[in-house]
């Protein structure tokens, strides 16, 4: 009996003793942290803590002003030795384009093929050469990859949302402005950002060089660029929070925007941008020719067509075609 009661006694203490302990810490219990996994960025996603490498390109006077079109000739009827007759040998256009640009360049993910207002285009140079839209071989490229494709000769031509600007001007021609774009910024619809001055010291995703960095990093607000390869990584960067915007052209971002129906486009334009489609330099016979198919397609309702299959539930009733603007 007197074991039982030693037993008792000590047990009571050390359960005492226990809610002393527990008693004494009581209004300091903190609830355990929400566990949280870490997501890793999309490939080459980097924050750039310099400005990226752009050096002043010499005045072109307007770089929109591209070569004056002559007469288009028939397939068949190429001129001997041109640029278009040596393409036409090859049997197929090689065509520089995008896939992750919501209507634009984009692959179906119901067919697998890349679709959009951009491979449109290329389909009307091709059936320019070739008699038919078929002949045509798309090559995927990233922003960067552009101008180097151009330069290598792995593409004959490209067409993928590019910017004429007096800078890449130095390295490509381009042809007239078939399509005319802003940059505006795209956001979580409740983030409370209203455009790109409410930006200061936060991530802005753009892709690798594209114009749409350069303005980032040279606004007067100072948000942080983060480069990508693609503009479908800005998107999945900005659904995990890994950056507060993406500031690319409004056709851009209205495709982005489809795909995630939580964000929205805000802003004032930050900067116009007029897309051409660009060629090798010094292959003034292709560039007349390509201004020779797009100034038909304003003309004939080719470029309106267009723009109603892929574009007008993202933007809208169509705008009229751009302008062309000739320096010769």
């Amino acid at each position: 009996m007197n074991r039982r009661r030693t037993r008792r006694t000590a047990l009571a203490a050390v359960l005492a003793a226990l809610l002393l302990v527990t008693g004494c810490g009581a209004d300091e219990t903190v609830s355990p942290s929400e566990p949280r996994a870490e997501v890793p960025r999309p490939a080459d996603a980097k924050e750039l803590t310099e400005p990226p490498d752009t050096p002043e390109a010499p005045d072109c006077g307007d770089p929109t002003a591209s070569l004056r079109p002559g007469s288009l000739p028939a397939p068949n009827a190429l001129p001997a030795g041109s640029t278009m007759a040596k393409i036409r040998a090859k049997g197929k256009l090689v065509v520089g384009v995008d896939q992750n640009t919501f209507r634009f360049g984009f692959r179906n993910p119901f067919t697998g093929n890349v679709e959009g207002f951009d491979i449109d285009m290329a389909k009307e140079i091709a059936e320019a050469i070739f008699g038919t839209p078929n002949a045509l071989q798309l090559r995927i490229l990233t922003s960067s990859q552009r101008i180097p494709a151009l330069k290598e000769g792995t593409v004959d031509i490209v067409i993928r949302t590019m910017s004429i600007t007096c800078d890449r001007l130095k390295d490509v021609d381009f042809s007239s402005v078939y399509y005319r774009a802003n940059q505006l910024v795209l956001v979580k619809k409740a983030s409370g950002i209203t455009g790109i001055d409410t930006l200061g010291g936060k991530r802005v995703c753009a892709t690798e060089g594209s114009t749409s960095l350069t303005n980032i990093a040279q606004a007067a607000a100072k948000p942080v660029p983060v480069q990508v390869p693609n503009w479908t990584d800005c998107l999945v960067m900005l659904q995990q929070n890994q950056v507060d915007a993406i500031s690319t052209d409004d056709t851009i971002l209205a495709g982005l925007s489809a795909q995630d129906p939580f964000t929205k486009v805000v802003g004032e334009p930050i900067d116009d941008e007029p897309y051409g489609m660009a060629m090798p330099k010094g292959q003034t016979d292709f560039v007349r020719f390509v201004n020779a198919v797009i100034q038909r397609m304003r003309t004939d309702g080719t470029w309106t067509a267009t723009y109603n299959r892929w574009l007008a539930d993202l933007l809208g009733a169509p705008p009229a075609p751009p302008a062309a603007k000739y320096r010769d």
